[in-house]
């Protein structure tokens, strides 16, 4: 399978909660990029909530989604980490990760019930998340230094963000050195436009190319 050039995820923390038969489900849903940040924010959720018993976990991770994780934290096993990790993938987000506290209401929910109130938790969160505009997607990009003279470094600037080429830093010298972002999803080169919009003025500079995400506006 290729390398996806797009994906979403979180632009910030969502919080969201469901009450079932007394019994508290509250979501916290938080963008990770690796495993260790993932479970750090599972952590930091029992230390913050150290007062209910359950702290279930399901995380997605990677551009493609392929590494996930799924924690029932002592509940009956598949009623709590498994409902949630499916919430998450059908969202189609990735880079995220999913802590349900539960404080108990006193009432047996069974496990259909555990299940339904897990990932009902979750979906709460991420409707939150699409409501509040806190879903964003990232596009893999080339990024890479072009050289250009003072007298064309504005115009050439302003012209690739029209076009909607990411600009990640300006630096001055004798001249110019902006840090472009292309996507790679795009037909044709940037070679190519650069010398349109500066009559062959502007210049890639060899050796500084390397692939990154930008995280495109909202």
């Amino acid at each position: 399978m290729a390398d996806p050039l797009t994906y979403r995820t979180l632009a910030g923390p969502v919080v969201a909660s469901i009450e079932e038969r007394r019994s508290i489900f509250l979501c916290w849903l938080r963008r990770a990029e690796d495993e260790p940040t993932a479970r750090a924010i599972v952590e930091e959720a029992r230390e913050t909530h150290w007062d209910a018993r359950h702290h279930c976990s399901a995380f997605v991770l990677g551009a493609d989604g392929a590494t996930v994780r799924s924690n029932d934290d002592g509940e009956p096993a598949g009623t709590a980490g498994a409902p949630m990790l499916e919430a998450l993938t059908r969202s189609g987000l990735t880079e995220v990760v999913a802590v349900v506290t539960r404080w108990f209401g006193g009432t047996l929910l069974g496990t259909g019930g555990l299940a339904r109130a897990y990932a009902d938790a979750v979906r709460a969160a991420l409707d939150e998340a699409l409501v509040t505009g806190l879903v964003l997607t990232r596009e893999r990009v080339r990024a890479v230094d072009v050289r250009v003279g003072h007298d064309l470094a504005g115009r050439l600037e302003h012209d690739l963000r029209a076009r909607g080429v990411g600009i990640d830093g300006v630096r001055y010298a004798e001249q110019v050195t902006l840090r472009i972002q292309w996507p790679l999803s795009r037909a044709g080169a940037l070679e190519d436009l650069l010398a349109e919009l500066t009559s062959g003025q502007a210049h890639v500079i060899p050796g500084t190319e390397s692939e990154d995400w930008l995280d495109l506006p909202q």
